[in-house]
């Protein structure tokens, strides 16, 4: 159980659930470990955030425990979106840990956002990789070609193909760089994303490897923690679910900690403007 995740199921109003999918990993698999991994290291947060005035048990934060995977993935995310819709007919948030970066199509399946902010050292946009069009390196282009999301937000992308970029020159993409991210997350205020529902995804590379070694594909000259935290802080109030993913076992724990903080920033940040 995600620590201070207390709440009963039919009185939540955020659920947790893992997704250890590890299907298409094209480097260093391990996200199937993830979502355990992730609550594991989130036992010594103290209960209490000074910030918001608040407590996390004391939030409504149900832990629904992991959807096992199986080789289909379309399927599985069939089946993983239904077990999230669930969540969302119910007026909780959810709150998924991967798992690899593909589970985010299944969250934002279920909530239907306007707007996909992700942020992540990779574009995902790739139609398909090595033919394979459910594979992680696809899971943006997938929301925006094949969901109702009306534009995505890369916040920290730093590599991908000529054809990602020339798909990121598109109208319903923008791209912020690492070294723009401060001003970006700083220039948000009350009337960002007015009248549009959000869904924000942490893939965890987004971070410098420096601060979260624990994942597949590592990318250097990335984000730095604060920023990753100040990004899921003033996007929170806006959204309508959230997931952390891309989380190994490769590292001392410095991914997963990371992830579990967020996770909890981003229920602590949600909470205080609904309040």
């Amino acid at each position: 159980m995600f620590p201070g995740a207390t709440a009963d199921r039919e009185a939540a109003s955020y659920v947790v659930v893992g997704a250890p999918l590890d299907a298409t990993t094209t480097f260093q698999p391990g996200t199937r470990f993830g979502p355990d991994r992730v609550r594991r290291l989130a036992e010594t947060y103290d209960d209490y955030d000074r910030r918001t005035d608040s407590r996390f048990s004391a939030l409504g934060v149900h832990d629904a425990g992991d959807v096992r995977p199986w080789d289909d993935v379309p399927a599985y995310l069939d089946h993983l979106a239904a077990e999230l819709r669930s969540v969302v007919y119910d007026d909780a948030v959810p709150l998924l840990v991967g798992g690899e970066h593909t589970v985010t199509y299944a969250g934002v399946d279920a909530v239907s956002p306007d707007v996909l902010v992700v942020c992540d050292a990779h574009l995902d946009l790739r139609s398909d990789y090595d033919g394979n069009p459910w594979s992680h390196a696809c899971v943006t282009r997938r929301a925006l070609d094949d969901l109702d999301v009306d534009r995505a937000v890369i916040v920290g992308a730093r590599t991908g193909s000529e054809a990602e970029w020339d798909r990121a020159a598109d109208a319903d993409v923008e791209v912020v760089a690492p070294e723009d991210a401060r001003e970006w997350i700083g220039a948000l205020d009350g009337d960002a994303f007015a009248d549009e529902s959000v869904y924000c995804s942490v893939d965890i590379d987004g971070l410098d490897p420096a601060y979260a070694p624990g994942t597949g594909t590592m990318e250097p000259f990335g984000l730095e923690p604060r920023e990753v935290r100040d990004l899921v802080r003033a996007v929170a109030p806006r959204a309508d679910g959230f997931d952390v993913v891309e989380v190994n076992d490769r590292d001392d724990g410095q991914a997963a900690g990371l992830a579990g903080k967020l996770l909890r920033e981003f229920a602590h940040s949600h909470a205080a403007a609904t309040r």
